[in-house]
């Protein structure tokens, strides 16, 4: 992935991804997109420290891909894509790159070949000094608001996230180099990883609140609606616009990313007064998911719904014990 820019080859160096602090040191990395990590946005995936065909993130999970060279700022939905979430210089520096006009269309839909050279969609390169540089991919096309040789401060406005380039959704990727080698930024310079610490913060600024941010399953999107949800309708936005309503069918959904082999999710969809309308627990999962929807739902009942707060409480357990767990409210008006 992000193996071309341009006309310009970007060497990717994978093994042990050990962060050697050079004489200027390391800068301390701000968050590179103007979202809010667990909120407006999430991580999908993280630098793989496998030198092998194999995979692990830093904290020895599941969050990445064979030779995945940054991290992956996944929004929501399509929707939050098409209204604009700008990308952001992660520290002071100069451009050194840019690339402008690929198409924002998932690669499932427009082809690998279609996208072959062109894997980081449109995106720019920020050089640092002392050998540091940072690369921003899969930005929007016609978004670049900065020209090769501009000089750029921490925060600046580089673009918006988009959907150009070898991606399924919207999403920025970010990745970090030192003399030309990948370095995890969630991994302090000079220091390997320590599987289940859960992350020390590494090379962002401490002001970020990172350190122990390291979430191995996330909900992605959830909610109450009236009809069956698809991951087509989630992804785009429109089921999240759909409101609960006396009237009509009452369905929770919940789409979650990182879950492992060995999870069992269940769902369940609660009236006004505490009782459990509808309960879904599916069968235990045989492998690791990227992402993954449950619903669980009624049918209106004659008269329609009493109104009041309805509520779903989403939980996966693992071993029997629960490991994500999650609860979202809906008001049903009279």
């Amino acid at each position: 992935m992000d193996r071309t820019f341009g006309s310009l080859v970007v060497a990717l160096a994978f093994g042990p991804l050990i962060a050697s602090a050079s004489s200027s040191g390391p800068p301390a990395f701000k968050w590179p997109a103007r979202c809010i990590l667990g909120a407006s946005c999430v991580i999908q995936n993280y630098v793989d420290h496998d030198p092998g065909p194999g995979t692990r993130d830093f904290n020895c999970g599941t969050l990445t891909y064979n030779k995945h060279s940054g991290v992956d700022i996944r929004l929501r939905t399509l929707r939050q894509q098409m209204a604009g979430v700008d990308v952001l210089a992660a520290a002071d520096g100069k451009v050194l790159r840019v690339r402008d006009g690929v198409i924002d269309q998932s690669v499932r839909v427009r082809g690998e070949a279609e996208v072959k050279g062109q894997d980081c969609g449109n995106g720019v390169v920020v050089d640092h000094g002392g050998g540091w540089q940072t690369q921003y991919c899969h930005m929007a096309k016609g978004s670049l608001a900065v020209k090769p040789g501009e000089a750029v401060r921490a925060g600046d406005r580089l673009g918006a996230i988009g959907l150009s380039g070898m991606t399924e959704y919207p999403h920025l990727h970010f990745t970090v180099r030192h003399d030309a080698e990948v370095i995890d930024p969630f991994v302090k310079a000079g220091t390997t990883p320590s599987c289940g610490a859960n992350g020390d913060g590494g090379l962002w600024d401490p002001a970020l609140g990172l350190k122990g941010a390291y979430r191995a399953r996330v909900v992605l999107n959830a909610g109450l609606t009236t009809a069956p949800p698809t991951m087509a309708g989630i992804e785009s936005g429109d089921v999240e616009q759909a409101a609960a309503r006396r009237d009509a069918n009452l369905l929770a959904y919940v789409r979650a990313i990182g879950l492992k082999a060995g999870d069992t999710p269940g769902l369940r969809l609660i009236d006004a007064k505490g009782a459990v309308l509808a309960e879904n627990e599916l069968p235990t999962l045989d492998r690791d998911k990227a992402q993954h929807l449950i619903y669980v739902g009624r049918k209106a009942p004659g008269g329609g719904w009493a109104p009041g707060v309805y509520r779903a409480v989403y939980q996966v357990k693992h071993d029997g014990k629960v490991v994500l767990s999650q609860e979202f409210r809906a008001t049903v008006g009279p």
